[in-house]
């Protein structure tokens, strides 16, 4: 009997688990220098930071110098977001001569340092509810 009991039970609670999705996330940059190009947002554990491929990643055209992303279905945990102004859409962040970015770029948190973001300073924690995000370039 108690295992019919348990049965019946984790068959109930994987049915209502199976259509959950994870958190939403929603990050918006209102001062896009133009709208040329598309901006690029990559969202990143501590693991990929500036070492790996994203987690996710989207990009979107500008309008009126905004965009708005989303990345839908992300797991609790801590993350953090990099976005760039890819104003020539060659796909890639464009740098100077001497390594310093010519596109405009932001990380979550709004971490502006001399030299490149570090996790530490963007990182943000997903727990069970949605989160908006504004990232300055």
């Amino acid at each position: 009997m108690k295992n019919l009991i348990l049965t019946i039970t984790l068959i109930f609670s994987s049915i209502l688990t199976f259509g959950q999705n994870g958190i939403t996330i929603t990050v918006t940059v209102n001062n896009v220098a133009n709208n040329e190009g598309v901006v690029a947002m990559a969202l990143h554990s501590e693991n990929t930071f500036m070492k790996a491929a994203p987690i996710k990643a989207k990009s979107s055209k500008i309008e009126g110098n905004k965009v708005v992303i989303t990345f839908e279905n992300v797991k609790p945990g801590d993350y953090a977001v990099l976005g760039s102004h890819d104003a020539n859409n060659n796909g890639k962040m464009d740098f100077r001569e001497n390594g310093m970015p010519i596109e405009d770029y932001g990380a979550s948190n709004n971490v502006m340092n001399f030299g490149p973001p570090n996790f530490s300073n963007a990182k943000f924690t997903v727990t069970d509810k949605d989160l908006e995000l504004n990232i300055r370039f």
